[in-house]
């Protein structure tokens, strides 16, 4: 995976956890700013950083639209996508070079 491609995201708290559904441009670049609670906001305060699922796209455009729509899932079908990728609930981050939580 290039780092530099919208990505759709998901982070949990753990499994089945508090959940956050995010969208960028640099995958790598989020992922440390979640971990080093420099991103602020709702996952700094809940202490939401593990990579759960993750989705690559070629166009930011359709990438925005996707993480809208999954914004607005009720909570079991996020868990549904999450395990259908990653039913361990692993934190994928550390797949990605990151040291694990």
């Amino acid at each position: 995976m290039l780092t530099f491609e919208p990505v759709v995201y998901i982070l949990a708290s753990h499994y089945r956890g508090r959940l956050y559904t995010g969208v960028t441009s640099d995958l790598m670049a989020r992922i440390h700013q979640h971990r080093k609670g420099t991103f602020g906001g709702y996952t700094e305060r809940r202490d939401i950083k593990r990579l759960a699922w993750f989705e690559p796209h070629a166009d930011i455009e359709v990438a925005i639209a996707r993480e809208k729509t999954i914004k607005r899932w009720p909570r079991q079908w996020k868990f549904n996508v999450i395990e259908k990728a990653n039913p361990d609930w692993r934190d994928l981050a550390e797949g990605l070079g990151f040291p694990a939580l």
